[in-house]
């Protein structure tokens, strides 16, 4: 167990890492918005508190600590998805990762984001109350691959 912990730890913010590199790599190379927190960080907050869906999260009771909050939660949501990715595999797959099984959960997790983040957020399913929504699924789509390469890579490093 303490085995499946400590890589789930380290796995989990490592990839989570790759994938925040990604976003800045977009940002300074293409000059596309980079990642805001701290309306994560006020969404996470009022989920605690019982309240998944918003109209629009930016009309919520804001927090001091927004921000932070919403860090702490993208990066201890990666380490959840690491962990649900070594449940799935088999255990030899901690010494002997291989793409696909990394690449697969990073696709999947991109619902997460399509179907409970971004609705509850007031952005709608797949972020369809957003003008931009395709650019916003795509970019979703490439990050969540990033963040599978991510997985796959930071398993290479510590098997």
């Amino acid at each position: 167990m303490i085995d499946f912990l400590y890589r789930s730890l380290l796995i989990g913010i490592g990839a989570t890492a790759i994938f925040d590199l990604w976003g800045l790599f977009l940002k300074h190379v293409f000059g596309l918005p980079g990642a805001n927190w701290g309306p994560v960080g006020r969404w996470f907050y009022h989920l605690a508190r019982g309240t998944v869906y918003h109209e629009d999260i930016a009309k919520a009771r804001p927090f001091a600590s927004e921000r932070a909050v919403g860090w702490i939660g993208h990066y201890a949501v990666g380490v959840l998805f690491a962990a649900v990715l070594l449940a799935l595999v088999p255990v030899h797959w901690r010494q002997e990762p291989t793409l696909m099984p990394a690449l697969l959960v990073g696709l999947v997790t991109v619902g997460a984001g399509w179907f409970l983040l971004q609705p509850g957020m007031g952005a709608g399913i797949a972020a369809s109350r957003r003008p931009n929504a395709n650019q916003i699924r795509a970019l979703n789509i490439a990050g969540h691959v990033v963040f599978g390469l991510g997985l796959y890579a930071s398993a290479l490093l510590i098997r």
